[in-house]
């Protein structure tokens, strides 16, 4: 029996053959329904036929094989709008993606939450969950992801929470990415990032002044800018966290 402490390799690293795989886990599931709404006009439309769609999930290791799951899913056609459409699956997984929610979820927490590389989070998935999915489309989860945060960033409240109890001092670190320079500017006390811009060329005192200027007028790649959006929202979110680590600990005493 091993010990606490021990180290174990994954069972699965250096294998060349796609038939020494760990082979796959089946899993059925349906959602067919003699009747559905029109996502058009709201009419209840009858069934038409079914189709079967193949979902990629996370996994319990235990097991230490990949799961797919096989969804039967009813056709529905309605007669106002001579359209025809799916019973709507969009709480499991998005339209055409290969993938549950849950796996794309687990992926960006992999990058956001752990900072790991895009290749390193396709190993992390597949040595902890048994699901493989390529780091370019991870890279493309993150990126959709960052699109939704760039808008939350200042709508929400991150900006109050940034600036609050704001001690007077700030930092500006540069941080080289490939040909860009990102531009922080820090509260130097609480090291709360305040400002980002993204620049193609090394900084300038020009470049410094306006960034003061122009508070929540930010230029910047689109990349660059929704990945350091996913990185403020999280350290919006680190106190609710290490709360939750608290409470861990309070209840293993109790």
């Amino acid at each position: 029996m091993p010990r606490p402490g021990v180290y174990r390799p994954d069972a699965t690293e250096g294998i060349e053959q796609i038939d020494d795989l760990p082979g796959l886990n089946y899993s059925q599931q349906h959602r067919n329904r003699k009747y559905a709404p029109c996502p058009y006009c709201r009419r209840r439309c009858r069934r038409q036929r079914t189709l079967t769609r193949t979902l990629r999930d996370l996994v319990n290791t235990k097991t230490g094989r990949p799961i797919e799951i096989e969804f039967l899913c009813s056709v529905h056609r309605c007669s106002e709008c001579q359209q025809y459409f799916t019973i709507d699956l969009s709480d499991i997984a998005a339209p055409g993606s290969l993938y549950t929610q849950r796996v794309v979820e687990k992926a960006v927490q992999c990058v956001v939450d752990d900072g790991s590389p895009y290749r390193e989070a396709s190993w992390r998935l597949w040595r902890d969950h048994r699901v493989f999915v390529p780091f370019a489309t991870i890279q493309k989860w993150v990126v959709a992801a960052g699109k939704k945060t760039c808008e939350r960033i200042e709508t929400d409240d991150y900006f109050d929470w940034a600036f609050k109890n704001f001690s007077g001092y700030i930092a500006v670190d540069e941080v080289y990415d490939g040909h860009f320079c990102i531009l922080l500017f820090v509260d130097n006390r609480t090291y709360k990032r305040l400002l980002y811009r993204v620049l193609p060329l090394d900084p300038t005192l020009r470049d410094r002044t306006k960034m003061q200027k122009t508070v929540y007028r930010v230029r910047t790649c689109e990349h660059l800018r929704q990945r350091l959006s996913l990185d403020m929202f999280r350290d919006l979110h680190l106190p609710l966290h290490r709360q939750k680590i608290q409470t861990l600990h309070q209840a293993r005493a109790g």
